[in-house]
């Protein structure tokens, strides 16, 4: 039987490069896509897809949400495929219910082992995660502040420590201002910090920003 997978990404270009790579390791694969969260959530509903690459910061939502809402739903098993560093949230897709973490920085070999891995009813963890699930369950790692954040009050922190301002965020997002204030609030809540300078600090001491 052909496999079913489905690409969930904004780029356009990301997706025709990651639906040719599949179309050549796959023949007569069925390979949908889908643009944002809404569209994802559609085509979820349309066909029992066998696997999902599912990006995170997306338009109308974050994947890491929307894996989490699938949890405790029958859905296929999910590989994400994301610019952000693994250290940063290869756990947490894990902890949502995720099969596997890559980073688009990935060669396509490793792209298509971990694939293969995952339609093969396995899931993909690098050396490197498996070191910090080790460390995280003997407790030698204390959770960072930032892991409490949703993924998108997390793209809210990365804008506001490079510096952008509530306007600057609200047009990136395509949310209000009053939203992104909001998430300002929580986040500030969320990390017991008082200022946009105590999370800029923090950001660079954790390498979310350059």
């Amino acid at each position: 039987m052909a496999e079913r997978i489905l690409i969930v990404d904004d780029h356009p270009l990301f997706r025709r490069g990651v639906s040719q790579l599949l179309a050549d390791r796959f023949p007569g694969a069925r390979l949908g896509e889908a643009a944002n969260i809404a569209e994802a959530a559609a085509q979820l509903q349309t066909c029992a897809w066998d696997l999902v690459l599912l990006d995170l910061a997306m338009p109308g939502g974050s994947g890491l949400d929307l894996l989490r809402k699938m949890r405790n739903e029958p859905k296929p098993p999910v590989l994400v495929l994301s610019m952000y560093p693994e250290e940063q949230y290869a756990i947490p897709v894990l902890r949502a219910g995720g099969a596997g973490y890559v980073n688009k920085a990935a060669a396509p070999g490793e792209l298509l082992a971990a694939i293969e891995r995952v339609l093969g009813g396995g899931k993909h963890v690098s050396a490197y995660v498996t070191e910090l699930l080790v460390s995280d369950l003997a407790g030698k790692n204390e959770r960072a502040r930032h892991e409490l954040l949703s993924s998108r009050e997390l793209q809210v922190l990365r804008g506001l420590a490079s510096g952008k301002t509530v306007s600057d965020l609200a047009r990136e997002l395509a949310r209000s201002a009053k939203t992104v204030s909001t998430f300002r609030s929580r986040i500030l809540r969320k990390m017991a910090m008082k200022t946009n300078s105590e999370l800029t600090r923090y950001a660079i001491q954790h390498g979310l920003i350059e």
